[in-house]
């Protein structure tokens, strides 16, 4: 494998993984603060950089699938938490003065825990898995060095996508962002569950298109029935 092709390769294939740990990163960021999401990211490629250094191709005998299963089934609980939470709001929208107290703990002087795991569990999960690619295409070619790059090249582009829409998001109501935020950690969620399980999922990564799309006309349905029963 030519090094040029290397990079390209590894940049591809991280780019997939690094837009589904962005996508959880840029959803909790916004709708619980960016200070702890960041912190738990930080803790996450911490802890990567860790477990790369130590062990290097050892990574690759990791028990990824059990690790899938737990994480996975933890954010799929968390992220129908979130979804009851917005739709509940959502259909029956409190009274404005009581909505307006409701801050995240950090806008208290605080670390809100609740963000920083989820972006930790999230950048791990991932993370591993971009490892898994670079030493997999790295060690194939002999060429480590070469695979990093591309990885972390796909990595600094994705990030630098999500910086510049964090303005947009802001825009959005909370509510909804927490409706949004909701329906991508039960996607994910169920997608790496089910990974850990061993399903095969048509598609591979791509399903996850399949099961959001699911997960938002299921969501809008009980949105409906909620809004009637009002």
């Amino acid at each position: 494998m030519s090094g040029l092709f290397l990079i390209l390769a590894t940049f591809l294939a991280a780019t997939i993984e690094g837009v589904e740990m962005m996508a959880i990163l840029v959803g909790v960021g916004a709708t619980r603060g960016w200070r702890s999401t960041l912190l738990g990211a930080a803790a996450g490629f911490a802890v990567l950089a860790a477990l790369t250094i130590a062990f290097g191709s050892a990574l690759q005998n990791i028990p990824i699938q059990g690790l899938r299963l737990v994480i996975g089934a933890l954010l799929l609980i968390l992220g129908l938490q979130w979804l009851k939470k917005a739709l509940l709001r959502i259909a029956r929208p409190p009274a404005r003065k009581k909505a307006a107290v409701v801050l995240p703990a950090e806008s208290r002087g605080g670390v809100d825990w609740y963000a920083f795991v989820i972006a930790f569990k999230g950048v791990v999960l991932e993370g591993l898995e971009i490892a898994f690619i670079v030493v997999t295409f790295g060690a194939e070619a002999n060429q480590i060095g070469l695979a990093a790059a591309g990885a972390v090249a796909a990595l600094v582009v994705v990030a630098g996508i999500a910086f510049l829409i964090r303005g947009w998001l802001a825009q959005i109501p909370r509510e909804w962002l927490r409706f949004a935020v909701g329906l991508l950690l039960t996607a994910f969620g169920m997608f790496w569950a089910g990974e850990g399980a061993r399903v095969q999922w048509p598609g591979d990564d791509l399903s996850l298109l399949g099961l959001l799309a699911v997960m938002t006309a299921t969501a809008f349905a009980y949105l409906t029935l909620l809004r009637s029963s009002t």
